[in-house]
């Protein structure tokens, strides 16, 4: 190949050069007189025109040697870096399938953990649903409990309240202190024990003398009343039942002293009131052995 490019170059160069020696003669300056000279006869030095090609090639060969020693190099080293290039570009090229290829299982890989994750996030709402169906029925149960919870606290509390009222019995004499009578007086008057002695469940209240039912029952109470004689005051005291006269007690003598006593069962209601009068004109005697008192007590509920 390498000489099928040089002679096509060569020949050129000799064509070239030809030329130039052609017209180098015309465009010389001749004088006059030898024009004439040179016509008629030969010319006085024939080797001065003889073409100098030979010369010329040998040194134009020498120069396309050298140039084309340059050129094998110069094309040695591109076909080197060529092959170095192919070679690198081989190489890119494998790592660009693998690349390629580690994409390829990033991406399947991604694929399956995507499936993967859809999966346990299925599994995962279907377990809260459960768990919120769980916990709903948890809270109803909660709320069911809690509800039967507030009825047996309110069951205790009753019968707490219940057992609290079938406690209920109570004591009291006339006098707090001292000795003397009460009354006489002309008219029915409420008797106040002042000093108590029992009191369970509070409803005997000291400062009225009224006994006030907590709980609907059966109660029993007694009263006694201290006598001393006189001609025309008796001791007598009368029960009441709100304003329903119940029993009475009396006791009537000239001289000494003497006690009388009575008793009553009653069904009260919640809020009935039970307490002793004094009978009109009559007068109850007291002092610190107490003769004149009044007391009762629950029996039973009803």
């Amino acid at each position: 190949m390498e000489m099928t490019m040089f002679i096509p170059l060569l020949l050129l160069i000799c064509s070239f050069s030809t030329a130039q020696l052609q017209e180098e003669p015309d465009n010389e300056m001749i004088p006059h007189g030898k024009q004439t000279e040179s016509r008629g006869g030969e010319p006085a030095n024939a080797s001065d025109h003889q073409p100098a090609c030979p010369q010329d090639i040998h040194a134009v060969l020498r120069e396309m040697t050298a140039l084309l020693a340059e050129q094998r190099v110069e094309i040695r080293q591109l076909q080197r870096d060529n092959e170095a290039q192919a070679a690198k570009l081989e190489g890119q090229k494998t790592v660009v399938d693998n690349l390629k290829q580690e994409i390829n299982h990033l991406q399947r890989d991604n694929e399956a953990q995507t499936a993967k994750l859809k999966t346990e996030v299925d599994s995962l709402k279907q377990e809260i649903i459960h768990l919120q169906r769980d916990n709903e029925a948890q809270t109803s149960e909660l709320i069911t409990i809690q509800a039967r919870t507030n009825v047996t606290e309110n069951e205790v509390e009753t019968l707490k309240r219940d057992g609290e009222a079938k406690q209920v019995a109570f004591s009291a004499s006339l006098l707090a202190s001292g000795s003397g009578h009460v009354g006489p007086i002309n008219a029915q008057t409420p008797l106040v024990f002042r000093r108590v002695v029992t009191n369970i469940g509070n409803a005997y209240n000291p400062n009225t003398g009224f006994f006030i039912a907590p709980v609907r029952g059966a109660y029993h109470f007694e009263l006694y009343i201290g006598a001393t004689g006189h001609n025309s005051h008796p001791s007598a005291a009368a029960l009441f039942k709100n304003g329903e006269h119940i029993f009475i007690v009396y006791e009537h003598q000239s001289n000494l002293h003497g006690t009388s006593a009575n008793g009553a069962t009653l069904l009260l209601e919640v809020g009935d009131v039970v307490f002793l009068r004094l009978w009109q004109n009559s007068r109850i005697y007291d002092n610190h052995n107490h003769h004149s008192t009044f007391s009762g007590h629950l029996l039973f509920t009803m």
